[in-house]
């Protein structure tokens, strides 16, 4: 009963920060690059926390956190967030970590920000990529796998998966058999015997759609 509660509470939850994004005012955009135009925001993505009843929201200006039950509405700031729009690239991604907290990707550099979930503190950890330090590496797809205690991300610029440490220092970058261009998403399969096929790329899938077939 308590999930379902929770679950139609964070429904209640999404919608409301749904509806605040879509009237928001002028829009502000982090640039890399090219001049991005005015309308430009990001794809909003959003995570559930059930065990804290909470909602993170990626929105263009950082990330947004929301009591499920008290409908206590939080705005983080990520500084020094860059990205790119839609026009270059996926949209950075935000995903959950193993003690709850939250972690935002550029999709044009190896940096990750982390949100400590407790006090919302957010540091920044530039990642020492093992391959590919002539390119922009970004992340348009990040998961953790607790089998591994490690995150995998994806590259849709690129075509490519990497396997990043828990303590988000390194990206390891695992074979694939050709490149997956603009993949926005990465999902865990449960069938899969190695780490680099343990990623499932989901190619402009939606969340729903990421499992296993």
């Amino acid at each position: 009963m308590r999930n379902g509660i929770s679950t139609a509470l964070a429904a209640m939850a999404l919608a409301t920060l749904s509806g605040c994004e879509g009237g928001a005012g002028a829009t502000r955009s982090y640039q890399y690059g090219s001049n991005a135009s005015a309308g430009q925001q990001a794809g909003m993505r959003y995570q559930f926390d059930a065990n804290r009843e909470r909602v993170w929201w990626l929105t263009r200006d950082g990330v947004v956190v929301k009591n499920v039950r008290t409908m206590e509405r939080t705005a983080v700031p990520i500084p020094g967030w860059t990205w790119v729009g839609e026009a270059w690239s996926c949209m950075p991604d935000l995903a959950l970590g193993p003690r709850g907290e939250a972690l935002v990707t550029s999709n044009v550099l190896p940096i990750v920000w982390k949100i400590d979930p407790e006090t919302l503190t957010v540091t920044e950890h530039p990642l020492v990529l093992d391959a590919d330090a002539d390119k922009d590496v970004g992340f348009s797809g990040l998961i953790y796998s607790s089998e591994h205690d490690a995150y995998f991300a994806v590259s849709g610029a690129h075509g490519t998966l990497w396997k990043i440490d828990a303590q988000l220092a390194r990206g390891e970058k695992l074979a694939l058999s050709g490149p997956n261009y603009n993949a926005c998403r990465v999902a865990i399969s449960g069938r899969a015997l190695s780490p680099a096929r343990h990623a499932r790329i989901s190619r402009g899938a939606s969340a729903s759609a990421m499992t296993d077939q």
